[in-house]
């Protein structure tokens, strides 16, 4: 998911990145696309509606009046069910302000604002309880209902946020694929697809499709069973349908062009430094404590280097005044020198 997000920073990565037909430009793929990650970063001093504002201001494009602008981001609060929370501040992780879960929605709400075609998820319900998880998996089933297209990582979900997906793609050691393809109603089309392989017991009724599905496609299976899940799945009409959907979707349609920004950035340089010093003045000013320590020790510390200097300033400018007087009259006496020598000729 790092690789098809643009994230991956490391290692060696091999083939083909096509959006709509055309090759993936990451410049202009950052545009239109979201990327939550694991863990939740913001600011903790400035409020739930302030941090929207300020993704708000700075992603989407310049002709968004302000208006506009926060029309969408009271929109995106409803969706994720902020609304609430709106004036309350961030605070910091495990101490104060947002609990874990409320501050995953804004993450979400954050990418939301920017108004992405594609959003990529690591992981959303890491880190949370049952009732937590319900609560993220429900905006991110919101999300997808208005339009877009939401990729996850997902670690150990229950029955019913397994099933809030769509579709699957599931692989095992070494990145080679076993399913790729449609849920269905109640993993209906997950199960039959598993049933139907040689030596797979069927489903327990009420047992998680997701645990099931990787017990029996462990490598302690395949070796009991005999097979190779990934040469079963390649052999399947399951892998014939998706090559020939790649195949079809790898080339532009009739009518269609590149998507090409004018700019690298939504907003120019002075509109990004407006922002940003905006977001720093509520930060400072809502940490009184951090402010008044950085003028104490940038007190102290003048005070310590003014005695270390005290009345040394001036004794240093006596000496380069006289070094400064001896160059000069040496420069004198050698513009004489040479003004004697050609008087001379």
């Amino acid at each position: 998911m790092d690789v098809l997000a643009g994230r991956k920073t490391g290692g060696y990565i091999e083939g083909d990145i096509k959006i709509s037909g055309y090759p993936k430009k990451q410049d202009t793929f950052a545009r239109i696309s979201g990327y939550c990650e694991q863990n939740d970063i913001h600011s903790p001093y400035v409020t739930v509606y302030e941090s929207l504002v300020y993704s708000a201001w700075l992603r989407l494009p310049h002709n968004v009046d302000t208006k506009t602008r926060k029309m969408f981001v009271e929109q995106v609060m409803d969706l994720v069910e902020l609304g609430p929370l709106r004036s309350a501040l961030v605070g910091l992780p495990g101490i104060n302000g947002l609990s874990t879960e409320q501050r995953k929605r804004l993450t979400i709400a954050v990418e939301l604002v920017a108004n992405p075609s594609i959003i990529f998820m690591d992981e959303p319900t890491s880190g949370l309880d049952a009732r937590a998880a319900a609560i993220v998996m429900r905006t991110v089933r919101n999300t997808v209902d208005t339009g877009r297209t939401v990729v996850c990582t997902i670690h150990q979900p229950s029955i019913d946020i397994f099933e809030a997906f769509d579709e699957l793609f599931l692989m095992k050691r070494g990145g080679q694929e076993i399913y790729v393809g449609p849920l269905g109603c109640h993993s209906c089309h997950l199960i039959k697809y598993f049933e139907s392989m040689p030596g797979v017991s069927k489903i327990k009724d009420g047992y998680n499709p997701a645990t099931w599905m990787l017990e029996v496609t462990a490598s302690a299976q395949e070796i009991l069973f005999g097979v190779d899940f990934t040469d079963l799945y390649k052999k399947s009409d399951l892998y014939t349908r998706n090559k020939s959907l790649i195949s079809e979707l790898s080339v532009p349609r009739p009518g269609t062009k590149d998507l090409h920004f004018d700019t690298k950035y939504s907003q120019p340089f002075w509109t990004q430094c407006i922002a940003c010093l905006w977001k720093q003045h509520w930060s400072y000013w809502r940490n009184p404590t951090y402010t008044a320590v950085r003028f104490l020790f940038t007190t102290i510390i003048a005070l310590v280097f003014g005695t270390m200097f005290w009345d040394i300033g001036g004794v240093r400018v006596k000496i380069y005044l006289t070094q400064w007087d001896a160059c000069m009259l040496l420069f004198s006496s050698w513009v004489h020198k040479i003004h004697h020598q050609y008087s001379l000729l």
